[in-house]
């Protein structure tokens, strides 16, 4: 009986160690979270330049590139920013309205997606591309699908 309780303390010590550790890894490997005095001043005034009205402003750093989740407007309106060592914007998400849609990817939600209704929206802007992603749900079946602003579909996974 002892020794099931030793093995049983062991088991304990060892799968709580691999589970802190896996933990650790998996945060940094991914994000590190960081307060926006440890982000260069040229990112921190390049991101105050173009989302001056930002707040819930939260840092992280993936990588290379610099991170910045933040709401806008009255609503709280989600956005992630990418940023590069030089303060260069280099992607933007940003949760939009349907209404904010262009009007040839609705044209093509309609046709093809009829029976479906919008969920979530988000516009990406990488540079001059732009792509939306959108959420489409019916009663039976979930899609993420991505269209390109002339409603061309480049993605459909379902959800």
């Amino acid at each position: 009986m002892k020794r099931n309780q030793t093995t049983n303390a062991i088991c304990k010590k060892v799968f709580l160690t691999g589970l802190f550790a896996l933990t650790l890894f998996s945060n940094t490997a991914l994000a590190q979270r960081i307060s926006q005095s440890q982000v260069p001043s040229v990112i921190v005034n390049s991101f105050q330049k173009s989302f001056p009205k930002a707040y819930d402003v939260e840092w992280k750093l993936k990588g290379e590139h610099y991170k910045v989740e933040f709401e806008i407007g009255l609503l709280g309106t989600d956005h992630d920013a990418w940023y590069d060592k030089t303060g260069k914007l280099i992607r933007h998400k940003e949760e939009i309205s349907k209404s904010d849609l262009p009007q040839k990817v609705v044209a093509k939600i309609n046709s093809d997606f009829k029976d479906y209704r919008v969920d979530d929206v988000e516009k990406i802007t990488e540079g001059d591309k732009v792509i939306y992603k959108i959420e489409l749900k019916s009663f039976s079946e979930e899609w993420k699908v991505s269209f390109d602003a002339e409603g061309a579909i480049l993605s459909k996974v379902a959800d």
